[in-house]
């Protein structure tokens, strides 16, 4: 089963959706960093450089050209502003909120991700900063961003970074899987430590402002998968 928690702040009007559903059947910029896992699937950052590049290295793009789809549904509630993109890869979400008006900074430890990234950009009419860095070394400047956007990219130490970097006021917009995904068979990490556990994602945010929270297995892009989901503003 699923849990979905909607809170939308209206000057004094306040909505509260509570639902349970069963969905079953400009140029790069180098920045480096040093050791390290950057994406957190691999030991070190050379070896995670390695990896991505060659997942990002075809002329294919990897995760395709579409954006997110809880980002993309749910684009309305985000504040235009200054935006982050933590783990960008080739860039469909960073080039999405930068369609939609945002100044969008997108970061990977893939050199040849970024460059797509880059090239998608163009071909859609929009700029967006590239850094190529080691997540695991980066430190988010205080208070610089409006928006902070992580998809599917689970990096506890980043948490406090990530709350730092927002202005007061500002979103984060979070979604990757739960440790129910392993149980599906599908793609995904392999090490339970990069999957959140039942309800472990709105607790990481407790002291943020919940305005979107849900949990479960859902079908989407005609598959099933096991993810926790949040749009929380920073008090």
């Amino acid at each position: 089963m699923s849990r979905e928690l909607f809170l939308n702040f209206n000057f004094l009007k306040t909505l509260v959706k509570c639902e349970r559903i069963n969905l079953f059947p400009p140029p790069l910029t180098l920045k480096g960093g040093g050791g390290g896992r950057g994406r957190g699937y691999g030991n070190t950052m050379k070896t995670d450089q390695k990896r991505w590049d060659k997942r990002f290295g075809m002329k294919e793009f990897a995760l395709g050209k579409e954006p997110n789809a809880f980002l993309k549904k749910h684009i309305h509630l985000l504040p235009k502003g200054k935006a982050l993109d933590i783990a960008a890869g080739e860039g469909r979400n960073a080039v999405f909120m930068a369609e939609h008006g945002f100044d969008v900074d997108a970061a990977d430890i893939s050199e040849k991700g970024l460059k797509k990234a880059q090239a998608l950009a163009r071909e859609k009419g929009v700029r967006i900063n590239t850094f190529l860095i080691d997540l695991d070394q980066y430190q988010i400047e205080k208070e610089r961003y409006d928006l902070i956007a992580n998809f599917y990219f689970l990096k506890r130490r980043l948490i406090a970074r990530i709350k730092k970097g927002l202005k007061k006021g500002g979103k984060v917009i979070f979604e990757t899987y739960l440790l129910e995904h392993r149980t599906l068979g599908t793609e995904g990490p392999k090490q339970a430590k990069y999957f959140l556990k039942p309800n472990e994602l709105i607790r990481l945010f407790k002291n943020f402002r919940i305005l979107f929270y849900r949990e479960g297995i859902f079908r989407e892009g005609g598959k099933r998968k096991a993810v926790a989901s949040l749009i929380a503003e920073k008090r």
